[in-house]
């Protein structure tokens, strides 16, 4: 169904983590955003999809954690508010998750890039 602003469309929030990220700090981050509360709602209703994966092109032999990302995407009938929220919710998530990894892990939590990715699928 489509309220009139132009086609839908799926909108996407990728988060990116940096090099030296392992892949159970990939599924923890997961895990994290996933119970974020208005993420949660979301996933709940079917608004939202949470995925995770390698990011972008995989090259073979590329050191274990480049290019891990998780990927939200947002079902194309939801607005632009809907997906500011997203977007802000998962920054302020990771924010939090990097702190949280800080003080139960040893050494600095990997590097983590928020970036809105509306065109992507």
């Amino acid at each position: 169904m489509n309220d009139g602003e132009g086609s839908a469309k799926n909108t996407v929030v990728r988060v990116r983590l940096g090099q030296g990220a392992s892949a159970s700090d990939v599924g923890a981050l997961k895990a994290w955003l996933e119970r974020e509360r208005r993420l949660e709602a979301l996933r709940n209703s079917g608004d939202l999809e949470i995925t995770e994966g390698p990011g972008g092109e995989e090259r073979p032999g590329s050191p274990m954690g480049a290019g891990l990302e998780i990927v939200l995407v947002l079902a194309g009938i939801v607005g632009p508010k809907i997906f500011d929220e997203v977007y802000e919710q998962a920054k302020s998530g990771v924010r939090a998750w990097r702190e949280n990894r800080r003080s139960v892990e040893r050494g600095e939590p990997p590097e983590v890039e928020v970036v809105p990715d509306g065109d992507a699928r």
